[in-house]
């Protein structure tokens, strides 16, 4: 079969048999073009679907790489390719798939954005303790970097799943799946500060969502990071300025103080140790740089 009639069949197939999104779709076709444009430059003329092999493949990577392409790039493009073989080995069109065994290239984990301990506290100083809007702010800042929370956790939280007395908050994390994390009393003198101001926030308040808009309304994703972005502008460094740095920052200095690593993984809800272990690097790196400012001999 011709290679450009077989892309284009896969194209539309991306499109209507599998409902790809837009974005999708158009870095498929793209990469499949470029894949084309590397074998014209290779052979002159472009091979048949069946005589493609393996080895005609794989320096596909070499040439995008020449071609100045980064590694998340690279990704993508040999993704798009050995999907398009597989889906013409499923339609028939070949018998084997010549790119089953290229290797598709690792992205580089990006190291996580945390706050410094003494950022943290510079951060929740900006709140005034008398004003409900401003501790309904703090208290969703403490909350999220005392139990490692995801924002989207935090937001659906009930007032009744803080547990003062056990100094616990009941979570509902990602697949539905239920965890209990402990609360520090920083952050449950806080919330009970706030809990009791609530009331002031709004004159109709809409169920018993725990963060509250001054509508009355469960605070949205949106606003919550509005918030923490503002309130994080002139006391970091760290790139992103986020709901999220605060669960960072509460992983790394865990790690930092002692914790192991199998506690911090559950009380974060990961599924896998090998999620968590990202913050172990951040550590180690910032062991190493003290090491080095501090040892004589470093």
């Amino acid at each position: 079969m011709i290679l450009n009639d077989t892309i284009d069949k896969f194209i539309e197939y991306c499109k209507v048999e599998r409902n790809y999104s837009v974005h999708t779709v158009q870095s498929y076709n793209l990469a499949l073009n470029q894949f084309i444009i590397y074998l014209e430059s290779e052979y002159s003329d472009i091979p048949e679907l069946n005589e493609i092999t393996t080895d005609d493949i794989r320096p596909f990577l070499g040439w995008l790489h020449d071609n100045g392409k980064d590694k998340s790039s690279l990704k993508q493009k040999i993704s798009a390719v050995k999907s398009f073989f597989k889906f013409c080995q499923k339609k028939g069109f070949i018998e084997r798939n010549p790119a089953a065994l290229v290797i598709t290239p690792k992205t580089p984990k990006r190291l996580p954005s945390f706050l410094l301990e003494n950022e943290v506290a510079e951060l929740c100083n900006q709140f005034s303790h008398d004003e409900p809007e401003d501790l309904r702010n703090l208290a969703l800042i403490e909350l999220i970097y005392s139990s490692g929370l995801r924002i989207s956790e935090a937001l659906q939280l009930n007032v009744n799943d803080i547990n003062f007395s056990s100094k616990s908050v009941r979570v509902l994390g990602k697949g539905r799946k239920e965890r209990v994390v402990p609360i520090g009393g920083k952050a449950l003198d806080v919330l009970k500060k706030y809990i009791k101001k609530r009331i002031e926030l709004s004159q109709n308040i809409d169920g018993n969502f725990l963060f509250i808009s001054v509508h009355g309304k469960k605070l949205t994703p949106v606003a919550a990071y509005r918030i923490i972005n503002r309130a994080m502008q002139g006391i970091t460094e760290a790139k992103r300025k986020s709901p999220h740095v605060l669960r960072h920052s509460f992983a790394t200095h865990m790690l930092d103080h002692g914790a192991d690593i199998q506690s911090v993984s559950e009380m974060l809800g990961h599924e896998s140790l090998s999620t968590t272990q990202i913050y172990t690097h951040v550590s180690v790196d910032r062991l190493k740089e003290a090491y080095k400012k501090a040892h004589p001999k470093a």
